[in-house]
């Protein structure tokens, strides 16, 4: 095993969350230049800031608008999910966030919940269409790009600090190259130390942004908070993004077909329920 090469390291809080950045034989500057790319691009896809790009496409809803070509991309990503999950993951989930009580960032409390406005959520693609630098949403509804997003950042960071690097935005983590002494990034996966390389791992989870009984993953059959069996589902997969969606449709299926969908989606797996730790 070759000797281990110099790791620069950067954390910082963005996105409501912890983030992290390593990358082998880089400059701090590049981390840096990384975190002022996340708290740029977090910027434009926060639904808490009405000046964003996507509380303008919400707010233009059944209209046209030009947008950018990253969140083109992300919502082209976000129709990916809704397909690779069979509607599972559903980013046309706004209305079901406002139902719910979560109007604000959490640091500044719930608002009122008024669950009896919760409905299944619409197919997203009756919901967003994208075209060329535009994109539509549909009158009535809106858009929460969450971890999708998040995922979506996690690859598209780790592949412009590499060719050895991670990106780790909130559990929604990329790994690209062979890690800093050629065997993999080491990575922790539901307690287990697991050795990464050009691959990416997530977790969804119903234990945290929790308040008042309810928490804030929908699930969009019913578009109320979801009650599945699960609370916690890690995975491994070819990227950050699809780890993401994986995670979140696994948990959304509950403890009888999650551990089948992970077995054809992902490398590796770790589904909790309610007794686990």
């Amino acid at each position: 095993m070759r000797p281990e090469a110099a790791v620069q390291v950067h954390h910082f809080e963005a996105m409501g969350t912890s983030c992290s950045l390593f990358a082998v034989n880089q400059p701090r500057g590049r981390l840096l230049e990384g975190e002022f790319w996340v708290r740029r691009l977090s910027a434009g896809m926060t639904r808490f800031n009405t000046d964003s790009e996507l509380s303008r496409l919400n707010a233009c809803a059944g209209k046209w608008m030009e947008v950018s070509d990253d969140l083109e991309s992300i919502l082209r990503a976000a129709l990916s999910a809704y397909a690779m999950s069979a509607g599972l993951v559903n980013v046309a989930v706004l209305p079901s966030m406002h139902a719910i009580g979560y109007t604000r960032p959490l640091a500044e409390g719930p608002s009122v919940a008024t669950l009896d406005g919760a409905r299944p959520l619409r197919p997203l693609p009756e919901v967003l269409e994208v075209r060329d630098r535009e994109a539509m949403v549909a009158f009535g509804s809106g858009l929460d790009l969450g971890g999708v997003a998040k995922g979506w950042m996690a690859d598209r960071l780790a592949q412009e600090l590499g060719p050895n690097a991670v990106a780790n935005l909130g559990g929604d983590l990329s790994a690209v190259g062979l890690g800093p002494r050629g065997d993999g990034w080491p990575v922790g996966v539901a307690g287990q130390t697991l050795m990464l390389r050009d691959q990416g791992a997530a977790t969804s989870s119903v234990r945290r942004r929790r308040w008042g009984g309810l928490h804030h993953l929908i699930d969009p059959r019913s578009g109320l908070p979801a009650i599945s069996g699960l609370e916690e589902v890690s995975v491994v997969a070819a990227s950050g993004f699809e780890a993401e969606v994986v995670a979140k449709t696994a948990l959304l299926l509950g403890p009888a077909v999650g551990p089948a969908y992970c077995a054809a989606h992902a490398m590796a797996w770790w589904l909790g329920g309610a007794r686990d730790d």
